[in-house]
This record gives structure tokens, C-alpha cells and sequence, in this order.
């Protein structure tokens, strides 16, 4: 749950919250004969999409590498001509420019994985989900790397998940927000931010705040399916805080001021029935608000606007989430909204070629497993 990405951008507060959807990143380094240095490969299995990419781990070397690595204590921004010599490597690939978004996931992926393990470590082989990627990508190769350790605590994923200490996190959020910097161009931090850490936070100029949430909160989250480009969507809003300044910082400050009152409502104990009611009315009511300055950003869609209108037909309110131009769509639950009720929305929507997801807001940050995994086979981060 987010409000919101293009505001906070602009110095605004956002509110965000992990949901209990996970990104897994397996990495396997593999053992290797000296004999068979120059022919080892760097391996990349995108499973969910079917597709595979490798590189020679000598062209790596060759193109990436032969700058000074400082090391992965402390995260570094790409430099221009190492960008510009990773756009060479993914040119071998012939990416085609409709997938323009596997081509600036490529790119965070050798810019994280050649700065955080460099050339010391033998080489082997969207909801946020660009950070999500990265989180668990810069996480999976710190702690390869021994720079990021479980603290023994265990988590309530599943068998076998560790937790991370603080100081641990914050380098796996460092190194995430320069491989988001690669996709995105100017991002905001916060979705790396409440990837990494989990829970809902309060997100305003770099600066992290926990909330204690009192009482669950359901969504539905309708994936539209339609694609979109992040940079381009957060460069457009920015050139129309530019042409109208007066009016999209008037924008930006009801953004603010409606994300305050969130953190406020966030916090509230709702003891029973009747108060939680009450406090999910304002909810909704501060999301219908925060949609409507969404819209004056420029950042809606018709694929949006068709899931607000099937749900609003059920008197449930929804507001894009993320960059928008597509993407998903948040749908509050109400928590006396009945299963038949819920059941018919999602019916309809997904009558319209919409994926639906039931979710709980709140969920854990970045965890590592190490070993025997029940989710994974092999040795395994």
C-alpha cells in the first residue's frame, strides 16, 4: 500500500507497506576446476518468464571489472561507462525495445552482482517488484559475498528463513536503491525501502519511520496487466510540477498531508466493531482523495479507471499504487465485507482479463535461507 511514489519524489511523506507476496532469489555458486576458469559462466534463470540469460565470466571481467571495485561495505552509484559498457552486453542479447523493462532489470543485475562480489569470489553460473528484485539480488550477493548474516532469529515465512539484523538491512537497501537507480532513473527510495525492512513505514526525504499497525488490513490487488515505464512516468510528472508549479505543489501538499493522517490512522487501536468500521472509513475515504491527486498528476490509466468503476459498483474504493500508467490497483477490505461479496468483484474483474490477489499489509522485509530451504533445492541464499 503506498501513498505516494510521484509525491515523495518531490519531498512529499508516503505511507508503504510490505504485503505477504515475497521475490526469492536463488543463487548458487558453483565449484570449479582451475582448468576451467576462462570457460566458467555467470548464469541468470528468470523462471517466472521463462527466460535465461548467461555471460562469459572472462567478458564480464573484460568489460566490467577492470575498474577499481572499492568493495561492497558501501554502496556506490553506477558510473556512466560502466553503464555504458553493461548496454554492450545486453546488446549481445538483442532485447527487444518493447521489453524495455527486462532490459533495465538486466542491467541492475550485472551492475549489482559484478560490484558486490567483483572478481575476489569465484563466479558461478513489477507492486515494487523492481525492488523487490533487487533486494533480494543485493541481499543473495552481500550475503555470498560475507558482508550480510542471518542473526539466528527465525522468521514466520516458512522453515529454514532468517532474519537480518539493522545495520545488515540497510546496506541490502543501500545496494537495491542503485540497482532501482538503473531501472528507474529517479526513484524514490521508498519501495526498496519497505521491501528490505517490511512492515509499514512512513517514508519522507530519505527519512524512515516504523508504524505499529493496530488492526489488520485486507486489499485486493488487481494487476491490469498493462506494462509501463516508471522513469518515463516519474520525468512526466516532474515536467508538469515544471509547467504548473503553483498548482502540482498545492498537489504535492494534500499528497503530504493525506499520507500524515494515514500514519495517524495506521496507529489507531480500533477495539471493536464499531470503531473499526469507522477507522476504515477514513481509510477509504483518504484513498478516493489520494487517487484524485494521482489523476491530476497525469498518472492514470483507462485500465485504472475500469477497475475503480467495477469497484465502486460494489462501494469498495481502489486507488492505483506505484508509478501507475498501468500496473495495479489497491482495493480496500473491508473487514464486514462478506466472502460473496468479495467473491463477485473478483469474478468480474478477472471476467475483464485482470489478475486478482487477496493480501494482508504488513508483511516481513528481506530474510535469508541458507542451506536446506523447503522452497528451494541446493545450497541456496
Amino acid at each position: 500500500m503506498e501513498v505516494c511514489e510521484h509525491a515523495v519524489v518531490h519531498g512529499s511523506a508516503a505511507v508503504a507497506a510490505a504485503i505477504d507476496l515475497y521475490t526469492r532469489c536463488s543463487l548458487r555458486l558453483l565449484p570449479r576446476a582451475d582448468d576451467e576458469a576462462g570457460a566458467a559462466v555467470l548464469e541468470l534463470d528468470l523462471r517466472d518468464h521463462g527466460l535465461t540469460f548467461s555471460w562469459p565470466c572472462a567478458r564480464l571481467h573484460e568489460a566490467l571489472l577492470t575498474e577499481e571495485v572499492a568493495g561492497a561495505q558501501e554502496a556506490r552509484p553506477c558510473s556512466p561507462d560502466r553503464m555504458a559498457s553493461i548496454a554492450r552486453l545486453l546488446e549481445e542479447h538483442e532485447i527487444p525495445e518493447a521489453k524495455i523493462w527486462l532490459s533495465a532489470g538486466l542491467s541492475a543485475f550485472l551492475f549489482l552482482y559484478t560490484s558486490i562480489l567483483g572478481s575476489d569470489l569465484p563466479m558461478g553460473s513489477g507492486l515494487g517488484s523492481s525492488a523487490a528484485f533487487c533486494v533480494s539480488m543485493s541481499g543473495a550477493l552481500l550475503t555470498a559475498a560475507g558482508m550480510v548474516a542471518a542473526v539466528g532469529g527465525i522468521s514466520s515465512k516458512g522453515t529454514g528463513w532468517e532474519l537480518v539484523g539493522k545495520d545488515d538491512l540497510e546496506l541490502v537497501n543501500q545496494w537495491a536503491f542503485q540497482g532501482e537507480k538503473i531501472i528507474h532513473g529517479k526513484p524514490s527510495g521508498i519501495d526498496n525501502t519497505v521491501s528490505t525492512f517490511g512492515s509499514t513505514i512512513k517514508f519522507k526525504k530519505g527519512e524512515l519511520t516504523n508504524l505499529k499497525s493496530r488492526n489488520p488490513i485486507k486489499m485486493l490487488i488487481t494487476d491490469t496487466r498493462v506494462g509501463r515505464n516508471t522513469k518515463a512516468l516519474v520525468a512526466g510528472v516532474s515536467e508538469r510540477a515544471s509547467r504548473h508549479s503553483d498548482a502540482m505543489a498545492s498537489v504535492f501538499h494534500a499528497v503530504n498531508s493525506i499520507s500524515e493522517e494515514v500514519s495517524s490512522l495506521v496507529e489507531l487501536a480500533a477495539n471493536d466493531e464499531i470503531a473499526i468500521t469507522s477507522k476504515e472509513e477514513k481509510l477509504a475515504e483518504l484513498m478516493e482523495m489520494n487517487q484524485g491527486l494521482l489523476q491530476c498528476m497525469g498518472v492514470s490509466h483507462s485500465s485504472i479507471e475500469t477497475v475503480l468503476r467495477t469497484t465502486l459498483k460494489f462501494n469498495l474504493v481502489s486507488k492505483l499504487t506505484g508509478a501507475g500508467g498501468g500496473g495495479c490497483v489497491l482495493t480496500l477490505i473491508p473487514t464486514l465485507l462478506s466472502n460473496l461479496v468479495l467473491e463477485k468483484v473478483i469474478a468480474e474483474l478477472e471476467s475483464q482479463s485482470f489478475r486478482c490477489f487477496i493480501v494482508e499489509v504488513g508483511g516481513q522485509g528481506f530474510q535469508v535461507c541458507q542451506g536446506g530451504c523447503s522452497c528451494f533445492n541446493g545450497d541456496v541464499v
